[in-house]
């Protein structure tokens, strides 16, 4: 094969002069509406979300486009104390990260107040001299007013931020305005992605994340850091027009799985259909869904159940 020209003008790909591409991560303590936030900016849901602390495992990556402008969120797990082994990996993979972005974005809610988990972030992205942070004061839409104000006067004496800007994903209060300011701290550059990706994110993680989010859903505080799942199999059937997909739920105890399982399999019924109709959605397909229940002894302190559930990576 002839080797091609790279001195001929036509045959090379034109930049947009201004264009601004790169990453920002999201963080704060845990359950403060990153991922939520993340899935609006994105305008699709590529990060699952619940009420209960610690939902986020995995650095989830969604894609903003603009006319002059690519911006990659980074959502992260909530930086909090470990206390297993698989709370070690997610603070490390979060401090990694926090070194690779071109610009952080500190969530912290309008709705809370400012406690010792926000003070102990703001004084680690107190250390980050070199990459600019913005502050964004989320869920304002359950917040008053004057609430707002006094949260937004004690976030700017938390720490020397690069902009602080109030935000709701719920109304979508201000989405455009944060996404301006990101944008505006990123290095200029081309597209780092092509334009209609919204993450990339293999389809089996992200069908095995709407698993457990559906299996999320009104279980016991205890029950949600131990569950896991994995994508065993999945499968097209283009004779039936439908996507075949095999996946195991892992709980540490004989006790967690009976709950996943509920009375003669009703709630896991229920996870069923939740997740299946969230799948259909994201794949355009119908699909069958077929979920097991698996005991992984202790999992999150286990190294080699660890590996074996997929965490060997997120360091």
């Amino acid at each position: 094969m002839d080797d091609l020209d790279t001195t001929t003008p036509l045959s090379a790909p034109t930049q947009q002069e201004g264009f601004r591409s790169g990453f920002v991560c999201f963080i704060g303590r845990p359950n403060v509406g990153k991922s939520t936030l993340m899935n609006a900016l994105v305008g699709r849901k590529v990060a699952i979300t619940s009420d209960r602390p610690q939902t986020t495992r995995r650095t989830i990556r969604g894609i903003v486009h603009r006319e002059n402008a690519q911006l990659i969120i980074v959502d992260t797990p909530g930086l909090h104390k470990p206390r297993t082994l698989l709370g070690e990996r997610l603070d490390s993979l979060v401090r990694s990260t926090l070194v690779e972005v071109d610009v952080i974005g500190f969530c912290i809610p309008a709705d809370e107040p400012i406690g010792r988990g926000d003070t102990y972030i703001a004084r680690e992205l107190a250390q980050q001299k070199e990459t600019p942070v913005v502050a964004i004061v989320t869920k304002t839409d359950k917040a008053r007013r004057a609430q707002i104000a006094q949260q937004l006067v004690a976030v700017s004496e938390l720490g020397d931020w690069a902009d602080i800007v109030p935000v709701s994903a719920a109304s979508g209060f201000q989405l455009d305005e944060l996404v301006d300011v990101l944008c505006s701290h990123l290095p200029e550059g081309p597209p780092l992605y092509p334009d209609g990706d919204l993450t990339d994110e293999p389809e089996e993680i992200l069908v095995a994340e709407l698993v457990r989010e559906a299996a999320l859903a009104g279980v016991r505080e205890e029950l949600p850091h131990s569950i896991a799942v994995v994508v065993d199999e999945m499968v097209p059937r283009e004779d039936r027009d439908l996507i075949e997909i095999y996946a195991s739920l892992y709980v540490e105890r004989p006790s967690q799985k009976a709950i996943v399982i509920g009375t003669k399999g009703s709630r896991l019924r229920e996870v069923g259909t939740r997740a299946r109709r969230q799948i259909e959605a994201l794949l355009g397909s119908r699909v069958y869904l077929d979920l097991r229940v698996r005991v992984a002894k202790d999992w999150q302190s286990d190294p080699k159940q660890l590996r074996r559930l997929g965490f060997d990576q997120q360091v």
